[in-house]
C-alpha cells in the first residue's frame, strides 16, 4: 500500500511530532491547524511547543521540503486527525473538535484515502466520525454501510506516548490498531509501519478507543490510591514518599506518586469518557477521579496552615507565596487541566497580589492567571515566605531543599 501524501489535522503536542516523524522517513507531510500562528512557526522551520529534539526533526524535515503547515486541508493519501477531546458541562465528551476536523477534510477525501482518528475519543466516537463524513460526501461509500467495499477506510488508533519522550516512543511503542472492517486495520497499519518500530496490533475501532481508555483509568485509579495514601500519611505523620519506595519493593507492588492532583490532556480527561457512557457500572473509575480532583482543595489548606503557623507568630506580616511550576508534569510546557493552574489560581484569589510564580518551561501566564498573580524567575520565589511545590521540574530539584524553612512540597522533591 502507497502512501505519497500523509494529512495530519492538529499541530498540538501529538500531531506535530507524528508530522515529523513522517516526514523524517521522507514522506511528504501536509500539517493542518487552525492556529495561523503555529502553522507560519512551523513554515518557518521551528516549533511551538516543548518536545526534546522535535525541533530538530522539524527543522529539518521543513528544510528538505517533506513537511509544510497549512490552515485549510489539502488532498491526501491518508489523513490522521490529532485534535483534543477536552469534556463539558457535566464531564460530558465534547466531541467539536472532530466534528470539526472531519467535516473540515471531507470536501478533499478521495476514493482509497484512509483517515484515522489518533484523538482520544470516548467508544463510538470513530463511528461517529465516520457518519459527519459521509453526510458531508454523498458520493462517496464508507464504512458504516459498505463494510470492506468502502470507497473510504476509517479507522483509530490511539497515541499513548509520554510527553518528553514522544519522539522516542511514537516509533518504539507497540500500537494498537482499530479498523471499522479488516481492510480498515490492514491499511492503517501499513501506513504505521512507516516509521513504528513496535508491532502494530489489530482489533477494532470499539476496542482500540476503549483500550486507551483503560491504560489511561488504571494509571489514574494508581494515582488516586497514591493520593489517598498521601492524605492518610500526612495525619499520621508518616513520609508517603518513603513509604512507597518501601512498598515497591515488593515484587508485585508498583505504586505510582502522589502530587497535587492529575492533569494533562489525558488521565484527568479519559476516564469521564468511560464514566459517561457507563455512569451506574463505573464506580472505582468515578471514585478515583472524585479523589484525584479534590487533592488540590487538600494542598490549599496545607498551605493555609503554612500561613496561619507565620500569621500567629507575626499577625501583621505581609506574607508573600511563592509557587513552582504550572505545567501538569515535570519538563515540559502542557498547562492542560494542571492542578498547579488550579491551585495557583485560588491561592491568588485568597490572598490578593501576594502569589508569584516560576515555571521554566512556560513563557506567559495562562489567560486565567492574568491579572492575579505574576510570573517571575525562581530566584524570586526563594524569596517567599512560603514556597509551593507543584511541579518537579528539575531546575527545582536542585535547589537547596534543607536550606528552606518554610514550604509545601507536594512531588516529594525535598525528601
Amino acid at each position: 500500500m502507497s502512501f505519497e501524501t500523509i494529512s495530519v489535522i492538529g499541530l498540538g503536542y501529538i500531531g506535530l511530532p507524528t508530522a515529523a516523524v513522517f516526514a523524517s522517513r521522507k514522506k511528504k507531510v501536509i500539517g493542518v491547524d487552525v492556529n495561523k500562528n503555529a502553522v507560519d512557526t512551523i513554515n518557518r522551520g521551528e516549533i511551538h511547543i516543548v518536545e526534546p529534539d522535535l525541533d530538530m526533526v522539524v527543522h529539518a524535515a521543513v528544510t528538505e521540503g517533506y513537511l509544510k503547515a497549512v490552515t485549510v486541508p489539502e488532498p491526501a493519501d491518508a489523513f490522521l486527525i490529532a485534535v483534543p477531546t477536552p469534556f463539558k458541562g457535566d464531564h460530558e465528551p465534547d466531541l467539536g473538535y472532530i466534528e470539526s476536523a472531519s467535516k473540515a477534510i471531507a470536501p478533499v477525501l478521495k476514493r482509497g484515502d484512509l483517515v484515522i482518528l489518533e484523538s482520544t475519543s470516548p467508544v463510538g466516537a470513530t463511528e461517529q466520525m465516520a457518519a459527519w463524513m459521509a453526510e458531508a460526501r454523498p458520493d462517496l461509500t464508507f464504512p458504516q454501510t459498505h463494510g470492506e467495499e468502502s470507497d473510504i477506510r476509517v479507522a483509530h488508533c490511539p497515541e499513548r506516548v509520554l510527553p518528553g519522550h514522544v519522539l522516542r516512543e511514537l516509533v518504539q511503542n507497540d500500537r494498537v490498531i482499530g479498523g471499522m472492517t479488516t481492510k480498515c486495520s490492514d491499511k492503517a497499519a501499513a501506513l504505521y509501519k512507516t516509521f513504528v518500530e513496535g508491532e502494530c496490533v489489530i482489533t477494532n475501532a470499539r476496542t482500540a478507543e476503549m483500550c486507551k481508555l483503560t491504560e489511561n483509568s488504571f494509571r489514574d485509579v494508581n494515582i488516586a490510591f497514591a493520593n489517598e495514601l498521601s492524605i492518610i500519611c500526612d495525619k499520621l505523620d508518616i513520609n508517603v514518599w518513603e513509604l512507597i519506595r518501601l512498598a515497591n519493593r515488593h515484587p508485585r507492588v508498583n505504586i505510582l506518586q502522589p502530587g497535587p492532583g492529575v492533569g494533562g490532556h489525558c488521565i484527568a480527561v479519559d476516564p469521564w469518557f468511560i464514566v459517561s457512557k457507563s455512569p451506574a457500572e463505573s464506580k472505582i473509575i468515578r471514585a478515583a477521579r472524585e479523589v484525584n480532583d479534590k487533592k488540590p482543595e487538600w494542598v490549599l489548606h496545607k498551605i493555609d496552615q503554612k500561613i496561619n503557623d507565620l500569621l500567629a507568630m507575626d499577625k501583621d506580616m505581609d506574607i508573600v507565596i511563592g509557587c513552582l511550576g504550572l505545567s501538569f508534569k515535570a519538563d515540559i510546557d502542557d498547562i492542560r487541566e494542571s492542578p498547579a493552574v488550579e491551585i495557583c489560581k485560588q491561592l491568588s484569589a485568597r490572598y490578593p497580589g501576594r502569589v508569584l510564580v516560576a515555571d521554566p518551561n512556560v513563557a506567559d501566564l495562562p489567560n486565567e492567571l492574568l491579572g492575579l498573580t505574576e510570573l517571575v524567575d525562581v530566584a524570586e520565589i526563594l524569596k517567599a515566605d512560603v514556597i509551593v511545590v507543584l511541579v518537579d521540574h528539575k531546575e527545582f530539584k536542585k535547589l537547596d531543599w534543607a536550606n528552606i524553612k518554610c514550604y509545601v512540597d507536594t512531588r516529594g522533591i525535598s525528601c
